[in-house]
């Protein structure tokens, strides 16, 4: 365990904000296609790593701790039964987040992802869309290689399968990998 005095934990967790904030929102917002519940959720997670740095053993990566960290938040924010029936995308507000991810919000193919089961989806999310490697997954989400292939490629399969059923006749790479 790290053993880090107040001031430098503050310092710390500011780094880390800093070094990671962006990625984290993205990854926030992939999850809950809602903008300000992506920001609460990136907010809940600052918090559980700055009251658990310390507990932090340092056996993965800080980035991938925070992942997990993320990813977990994010789960529990989809439990939650009010988001899950409550929330609609068609009354996001207009902020700046919104503009950059408009283009993906209206995308087909992301809508047939975030149609996924929860674990389908976060192996096509982390995959493609934050753009880690197999092993990195593997690690944040306390999987083996070989199970994070296996989910990848039913995801493919499930992703087609929801595409053509919607009608879909155009080709999107993620499915030909």
């Amino acid at each position: 365990m790290i053993k880090i005095a107040e001031d430098n934990l503050h310092q710390k967790v500011e780094e880390l904000i800093e070094m990671y904030g962006d990625e984290l929102l993205r990854l926030c917002y992939l999850y809950l296609k809602d903008i300000n519940l992506a920001q609460d959720a990136l907010q809940d997670t600052y918090l559980k790593v700055f009251r658990n740095l310390e507990k932090f053993k340092g056996e993965s990566s800080e980035k991938t701790w925070i992942i997990k960290i993320t990813i977990n938040v994010c789960k529990n924010y989809v439990k939650n039964y009010w988001i899950r029936n409550v929330i609609k995308l068609d009354n996001m507000p207009e902020v700046s987040y919104v503009e950059q991810f408009s283009k993906i919000i209206n995308d087909e193919l992301l809508s047939a992802i975030m149609r996924l089961p929860t674990k389908l989806k976060e192996v096509i999310l982390l995959y493609y869309y934050q753009e880690y490697k197999i092993k990195e997954i593997a690690d944040i989400l306390s999987i083996s290689e070989t199970a994070v292939n296996k989910r990848l490629a039913r995801a493919k399969v499930k992703l087609k399968e929801y595409l053509e059923v919607g009608g879909w006749d155009g080709e999107y790479k993620i499915l030909h990998q």
